[in-house]
Formats: C-alpha cells, sequence, structure tokens
C-alpha cells in the first residue's frame, strides 16, 4: 500500500527543513534586548522591537510661529532633562495642524544641536496599538545609560478600551514606577485623552459619577506639563507663511504672497501651521524651487 501524502513529507528532510523555514516566517521576531545606537527609533514590537530612524523628519524650531510660549516652555522641560534634571512628562492637546507633534520633534532636534553623539537625547515613537506593550519597551530602557523621550502623536483612547491602564502605571503608578532616564510626551486632540460625550455619559449614568469619571480622565494627571494649542488668527497664520517663504528662499512679491496664502486658507475652510505649510509646498511647486 502506498505511504500517505502527508506521511511521506514528514519523512522527508527537505520538507521538515522547508516547514520549519514557513513556522519561522509567520513567527514574529525575537525583541529587542536592549538600546541600539543611534538617536531615534520607532517601537515596533512585532517586528523585533526597536527600528532605527537615520532621519527625523523635522522643521526648524525657529518657524513654529503662534505657539511661541509653549515652544520655549517645552524646550525647557527638554532641556532640563537631557542635562540630568528633573522634568514632566508633556501632553499636548489641542486644535489640529498647529505644530503640536512638529514641536516635539523640532526640540529634539534643537535639544542636541551641538551634543556629542554619545550625549544625544534619544527620542523613541509609540503607536498608540502598542500602547499595551509599553511595560515591556520600559523594562527595555530602564538598563539603559542615556536620556530617553519616548513620544506618542495623537494618543486617545475610546469606551471599550482598557491599555490606558498600562499607560497610566507605566507614566507612575506601577510598583516600578517610571525610570529616571525616560521621559514621556504625548499629543491629543482632546485634554483628557477621551471623548467628551463618553465622560459625560459616564457622569450620567454612573452610581458614583465621581469616581467613575475619575478613573477615565485621571490619565491626564500623569503628565505634569499641559500645553494647549488653539486655532490661529490671520496674523499668525501669514507670520508663518512669512517665515517659511523667508527661510527657503521663495521668490514672490508680499502684496502676491498675501493674496494667494489667504485664498488658500479660505478654500481649506481654516487656518493652522499645517494649511500654511501645504500652502508653501504647492507655491514652491508652482515656482519651481526646492524645498532644502
Amino acid at each position: 500500500m502506498p505511504k500517505d501524502n502527508k506521511i511521506s513529507d514528514l519523512e522527508d528532510p527537505a520538507a521538515l527543513e522547508r516547514i520549519a523555514a514557513a513556522l519561522e516566517r509567520l513567527a514574529p521576531p525575537p525583541v529587542t534586548q536592549k538600546l541600539p545606537a543611534g538617536s531615534a527609533f520607532v517601537w515596533e514590537p512585532l517586528q523585533g522591537g526597536l527600528v532605527a530612524v537615520p532621519h527625523v523628519a523635522h522643521v526648524d524650531l525657529s518657524l513654529l510661529k503662534g505657539i511661541e510660549a509653549q515652544r520655549e516652555t517645552l524646550l525647557a522641560n527638554t532641556s532640563h532633562f537631557a542635562g540630568g534634571l528633573p522634568a514632566n512628562n508633556a501632553l499636548l492637546w489641542g486644535a489640529r495642524g498647529m505644530g503640536k507633534s512638529s514641536l516635539v520633534k523640532a526640540v529634539h532636534e534643537e535639544v542636541n544641536r551641538g551634543r556629542k553623539a554619545a550625549e544625544h537625547l534619544v527620542l523613541i515613537e509609540i503607536h498608540r496599538e502598542d500602547i499595551d506593550t509599553l511595560p515591556l519597551l520600559l523594562r527595555i530602557l530602564r538598563a539603559e545609560t542615556r536620556r530617553v523621550l519616548l513620544y506618542c502623536d495623537d494618543l486617545s483612547f475610546d469606551k471599550d478600551d482598557t491599555s490606558y491602564k498600562s499607560l497610566k502605571a507605566a507614566l507612575e503608578g506601577g510598583i516600578e514606577g517610571r525610570p529616571a532616564n525616560v521621559l514621556f510626551y504625548a499629543t491629543s486632540n482632546r485634554r483628557h485623552l477621551m471623548p467628551r460625550d463618553l465622560v459625560d455619559n459616564e457622569r450620567g449614568t454612573a452610581i458614583n459619577p465621581g469616581e467613575a469619571v475619575e478613573e477615565k480622565v485621571s490619565l491626564s494627571d500623569r503628565f505634569g506639563l499641559w500645553l494647549g494649542f488653539h486655532h490661529c488668527g490671520q496674523d499668525e497664520y501669514l507670520a508663518m507663511i512669512d517665515g517659511y517663504v523667508a527661510f527657503h528662499g521663495l521668490k514672490i512679491e508680499a502684496d502676491e504672497l498675501r493674496k494667494r496664502a489667504l485664498a488658500w486658507a479660505m478654500g481649506r475652510g481654516g487656518r493652522s501651521g499645517r494649511v500654511a505649510w501645504q500652502f508653501i509646498q504647492d507655491l514652491a511647486g508652482e515656482l519651481g524651487q526646492t524645498l532644502d
């Protein structure tokens, strides 16, 4: 009687090697157990841990107009931390497109300017969907001597999401506490990182509304520094445009620039740092100039 094909395959060394290789490809790679050389990484636990970023996409700190107070506050906090002094976790919250994430990256670049590579402040971005793996990342960083700035962009939590508890424990409440060499910055459109209707619903339906809401909104209390970002006015918007034009040496008459910048904002239905930069990219393309 002929052997069953499946049994034959299992007796074939070459087939066994192919099966083992296929299983190895399906299995996630082992997570990095130490911080590699470099000053910027993305935390990718399903891809092996810390993935190096050779060049961080950032704008010059001086180009961030309309948020001067927030800029100086965050720069001072980050400089203190990079220099080995106490500093606060920071939550940058508010209007979309007003430079929250750009400010974090620009401050990181500014703090490292003039420092030796071995003294660089390390920037690690963690994605919102990987927040529940934050304790693993902190365990890796705890043994490091370099100072690390963890950064999560557009952080928020929905009704049935419990991963915010991992963040609360990692920031302050865990038995180990946050490592002294790690600081956490987050950007969000929400001040309490929770939808407003969820907070209001908890107040209206809970037996003890105060306790129900406290559990949801106390996460933001773990951030010692709150920086609010609000929609900019016309003068601030035009100042952003002027700053980009001067920095990149774009050749256009002032009156024509103002007219076109205002028309662009009207077409987009609002003014913000993001809208200003999108206008500059469109203008530079039309003028045939690059944005170096």
